[in-house]
């Protein structure tokens, strides 16, 4: 089965064979390049947060980011909670607010609005980024005479892999 896959070429939702340590690595570099090239500064803790959020394709939850920095000896809610907002005004994250929790951006320091895929199973996320989408709702909404200024829209369903294994296949 063909999946639909990302403005930038990959895979929306990762396969069961993906490098996680490979993609997570791509992302913190691209961060790191991202912060040189505002001149805003990626410190140790901003990094960190950045890590533990990047770990898994799963949204997590601020309480969850504390209770690890805690057993590292790292940051307090309020450290954590600016470094979240620094993370999220500079676009290499951001907030799924169904779920309370964070995410990293699929398309850093790319201005969007984002689409989210969240799979009710295994909590998987994939982000689109479709101007279409964002298109259509910018045009209904002023049409009732509404400005959009900020736009996200969280999709619950089956991700390919757990639709598989709701089918009794496997994944191909």
């Amino acid at each position: 089965m063909k999946h639909l896959k990302a403005q930038n070429g990959k895979e929306l939702f990762p396969s069961v064979q993906h490098d996680h340590d490979a993609c997570m690595q791509k992302q913190l570099q691209e961060a790191e390049q991202i912060c040189r090239r505002r001149e805003v500064r990626l410190t140790p803790l901003r990094r960190r947060v950045l890590e533990i959020i990047s770990e898994h394709h799963e949204p997590i939850g601020a309480y969850a980011i504390l209770a690890r920095l805690a057993e590292e000896g790292k940051g307090g809610p309020p450290t954590v909670y600016r470094a979240l907002d620094f993370l999220m005004a500079q676009g290499l994250i951001h907030r799924v607010a169904s779920m309370n929790a964070y995410v990293v951006c699929a398309r850093p320091g790319v201005p969007h609005a984002a689409q989210f895929l969240i799979c009710r199973s295994c909590r998987v996320l994939a982000e689109l980024d479709d101007a279409s989408i964002e298109t259509a709702i910018r045009n209904c909404a002023a049409r009732a005479g509404f400005t959009v200024q900020e736009q996200t829209v969280e999709n619950f369903g089956l991700c390919p892999n757990c639709r598989n294994v709701d089918l009794g296949g496997t994944e191909n």
